[in-house]
């Protein structure tokens, strides 16, 4: 069996996460930090391409890593529009996508196609992105609201989710395809999300204000009380609610949740409050998605950084695992999905899919 070595990059906030794989063993990994005042000089996100890459550049020669023999570079594929989950190759489109946020969120993750794309086209080699964080497969049901022309998308760790449950389904000796998961990512954002058969049928939008309250996040408040709690105040602080400064944020100043977890065992009524309240939110979550699945649930799967905490685990079992089984998966799996999605590209077990650039879901044809 041929042997591929993938070289992953992952760009954030302040630093930009890089990996070598040798098929599924991690050769190199580090998470390259930058220079905030330095960021802050360029205009734009893309604007900072250069910067990033000499720093990644730097970093691979003082630790003597050649990337010559590379087989493919992924990135991570912020920018794009909705699309199925899978393995995408980068190309002209990709690229103009990713470098002007044609989605509309200006998130360091547009750099991920554009650095991919540059480290392969030095070497030829192909480039991708992997479950980027616009994956739309809602079912139709999932789409509609009560306001005419409105209609649900969400915003999850697709990347995340979908590797959580293909590795989960390698457990049972069964394809991710074959199975029906409710999957968690639960760390500074919370996604709880349906998937059948290899489809992430439903979920809740993160980005826009759903789900649970998260560390944070506000998550989902009555439209009237955030009507009436939007008075006399900017609206740009009242959108980073749902991102930036809600949740833990709003009630406690802090976003660290071990924190809060410590408060709430050490007597604090407040953080034991918004503690367990998290968790109960989650738990009424993980019940909806039972729903939308028909209780035909394989297993319940948990991933993100608050999953090595054990009350929360306990919690959640306790809770839910009436419905399936409960499996944590503490921490995240970003950069190995990443390389293990081309693997299984450039090994036949999967197509590479072509990025059509065109929004999945346009309406339905029946509404005028």
């Amino acid at each position: 069996m041929k042997s591929y070595k993938i070289f992953t990059i992952n760009p954030g906030s302040t630093s930009t996460k890089i990996a070598l794989f040798q098929d599924d063993k991690e050769l190199f990994s580090k998470n390259v930090s930058h220079d905030a005042n330095k960021l802050a000089e360029y205009k734009t996100i893309s604007d900072q391409f250069e910067y990033r890459k000499e720093t990644i550049d730097t970093l691979l020669e003082e630790n003597n890593i050649s990337l010559n023999d590379v087989d493919a570079f992924v990135g991570r594929g912020g920018g794009l529009l909705s699309m199925d989950g899978g393995t995408y190759e980068i190309d002209d489109l990709v690229l103009d996508h990713a470098s002007r946020g044609a989605n509309g969120v200006q998130h360091p993750a547009i750099l991920g196609p554009q650095l991919a794309y540059e480290y392969a086209k030095e070497i030829n080699v192909p480039s991708f992105v992997v479950n980027p964080p616009d994956v739309d497969e809602l079912q139709d049901l999932a789409r509609m609201t009560g306001i005419k022309g409105v209609y649900r998308t969400i915003h999850l760790h697709a990347l995340n989710l979908k590797e959580t449950a293909i590795r989960h389904a390698e457990s049972m000796s069964r394809k991710y395809e074959e199975c029906n998961f409710i999957v968690c990512h639960i760390g500074g954002g919370i996604s709880i999300s349906a998937h059948r058969q290899g489809k992430m049928i439903d979920g809740f939008d993160i980005v826009g204000g759903e789900g649970p309250m998260a560390p944070t996040r506000c998550g989902e408040i009555g439209v009237a009380e955030l009507l009436k709690y939007c008075e006399g105040k900017d609206l740009k602080e009242v959108r980073q609610l749902c991102t930036k400064s809600g949740g833990f944020v709003s009630h406690l100043g802090i976003s660290d949740a071990l924190e809060v977890s410590n408060r709430a065992k050490n007597g604090d009524a407040y953080a034991e409050m918004l503690w367990n309240t998290m968790i109960y939110q989650i738990e009424k979550c993980i019940g909806s998605m039972a729903t939308v699945l028909h209780g035909n649930v394989d297993g319940i799967l948990l991933g993100g950084g608050m999953v090595y905490n054990e009350d929360l685990v306990s919690q959640i079992k306790d809770t839910c695992q009436w419905i399936a089984p409960v499996s944590a998966y503490p921490g995240e799996f970003e950069m190995e999905a990443m390389a293990a999605g081309a693997i299984r590209v450039l090994s036949g077990k999967e197509t590479v899919k072509k990025y059509t650039g065109q929004r999945k879901f346009k309406g339905f044809a029946f509404v005028k």
